[in-house]
């Protein structure tokens, strides 16, 4: 399997947040698979509410975050978002870390992994999100990894206390590395069509 850089993105800044145990997970999964992920933590990165895409800055004067994540971005083989569920949809600081970007999206495919405190598992976030990631030029793949009861599920430094939470992960992580590798087989061959 070809090394893949896959940035994680988290998409929960609250104080108790459990979200962050997902993304621990799935970034000792990628390590032990061979791969490179980067957290991308908006409660680290403090990006701005969204008032200027990153394309809208004059070259050279957008923030430091911004032009740290554009170059994480150019170089990634595919995206892996770990989303909560609020209110039958996405959490508000993912939505504003993802729409500080377009074109740096393009032609990588995007995966899911949601959860939530009760027994849907975030499902409900993942089918909203899965229109937002298409339409950034991330298509979204079919399988989404949902760990409901999330506080029972995973241990704070990302274990599984559940084993059919690692059968699901391995299978689900074998499709992203299958769509993630034949894209970027396809970009290093051909230019993209626009």
């Amino acid at each position: 399997m070809t090394k893949l850089l896959v940035p994680v993105l988290l998409g929960s800044v609250r104080s108790d947040r459990q979200g962050i145990k997902a993304a621990h997970y799935m970034m000792r999964l990628l390590s032990a698979r061979g791969h490179e992920p980067v957290l991308v933590d908006p409660l680290v990165k403090q990006l701005p509410l969204l008032d200027r895409m990153y394309k809208e800055h004059p070259k050279g004067e957008a923030p430091a975050v911004l032009e740290e994540l554009a170059d994480l971005y150019r170089r990634a083989d595919g995206f892996l978002i770990v989303t909560g569920e609020y209110n039958q949809s996405i959490q508000p600081a993912l939505k504003n870390l993802l729409d500080h970007f377009l074109e740096e999206y393009f032609w990588r495919p995007s995966t899911i992994v949601s959860y939530s405190a009760g027994r849907w598992g975030g499902v409900r976030a993942a089918i909203a999100l899965r229109t937002v990631l298409c339409e950034l030029g991330m298509p979204s793949l079919p399988s989404v990894l949902s760990i409901p009861s999330i506080g029972r599920a995973l241990s704070d430094d990302g274990v599984a206390n559940e084993p059919w939470i690692d059968k699901a992960a391995d299978r689900f992580l074998a499709e992203f590395e299958w769509y993630a590798g034949a894209l970027k087989d396809k970009r290093a061959k051909d230019a993209p069509p626009y």
